[in-house]
């Protein structure tokens, strides 16, 4: 097969939807042995380290046959249009699923997956156990510099109603072995100038050249803003210089590339990855107010903001 076909049938796969492959190992398998990424089907591991039965990522078209598949679609829908539906909660010009990639089902795009069935857990920031409920909150006052939902309201529910679809049925405490982020080497000196050229060349044309963000002609985010009023705070994680890393080397930038796959990232190198995040990360963007409260036992990342 010729370069221009194989790309054009990726192309094709994509646009279809049937571009994911399935395969599965017997539930036997030991776990040592057990896929980390087999495009949509992954291994589960229980607490005890014992193999369950595989996970394979749903399809959107089985929520209907859900009890409560009216709470879960408006869930997908909060997570995909946040900055529309919850203005009043969204500062920035955000949805959550501008940075849980493929509606949080992409390996090392931060995913869903796992996160149900992962909480209540112990937060280093706030040096206590968080809620599924407070990680969200704690999403909607950073990373969309807004202002948190009711726990109880009919958004959290639906939005935690989504997550939990999606885990599945996964017992609480077992993990889906998918990856969240590339694992960054934190030792890697980041240079800003030279990530302020790979900004120009591989981010500039979805995030913009002042990195604005695009919007389409309804005034709905397409790409979001990287820094600026209507970006994200220095409280959230993006704002990092290594976790912002650890995101985009797998994530970033979405769109067909002289290499790598098609819209999935895994064009940059780690050393990319890190130069880019520094640049776009240390510019300006609103403050957190809360930020004196964050990392009370004094053990702050060395990329913090603040």
């Amino acid at each position: 097969m010729s370069k221009h076909t194989r790309i054009a049938t990726l192309l094709a796969l994509a646009i279809a939807g049937g571009g994911w492959i399935a395969a599965s190992a017997a539930p036997d398998t030991p776990a040592s042995s057990a896929p980390v990424d087999s495009r949509n089907t992954f291994a589960v591991i229980d607490k005890d380290g014992k193999r369950l039965p595989d996970y394979t990522i749903p399809s959107d078209t089985q929520i209907a046959k859900e009890p409560n598949a009216d709470q879960i679609n408006y869930g997908k829908r909060l997570l995909n249009e946040t900055r529309r539906l919850l203005p009043q909660n969204t500062g920035a010009s955000m949805n959550c699923n501008s940075c849980h990639v493929q509606e949080g089902k992409k390996p090392m795009g931060a995913p869903y997956i796992n996160t149900v069935n992962t909480f209540p857990q112990f937060n280093p920031r706030a040096n206590r156990v968080v809620s599924l409920e407070d990680r969200i909150n704690g999403c909607f006052m950073r990373s969309m510099n807004g202002k948190p939902l009711e726990k109880d309201s009919a958004e959290m529910k639906a939005m935690i109603a989504y997550m939990k679809w999606l885990a599945q049925d996964v017992p609480h405490g077992a993990k889906v072995q998918i990856q969240n982020a590339w694992p960054i080497d934190t030792k890697l000196v980041p240079d800003p100038v030279r990530g302020k050229g790979l900004y120009a060349a591989q981010c500039a044309s979805c995030h913009g050249a002042n990195g604005e963000g695009k919007k389409d002609r309804a005034g709905d985010i397409v790409f979001p803003p990287l820094w600026g009023d209507e970006s994200f705070n220095i409280g959230a994680g993006l704002a990092r210089t290594y976790k912002a890393a650890a995101f985009i080397r797998n994530s970033m930038p979405m769109g067909v590339n002289t290499h790598g796959n098609w819209g999935e990232g895994d064009v940059l190198s780690d050393q990319d990855a890190v130069d880019v995040a520094e640049y776009f990360t240390h510019m300006p963007r609103p403050d957190f107010a809360g930020k004196d409260k964050d990392f009370p036992n004094g053990k702050k990342p060395k990329d913090s903001r603040y």
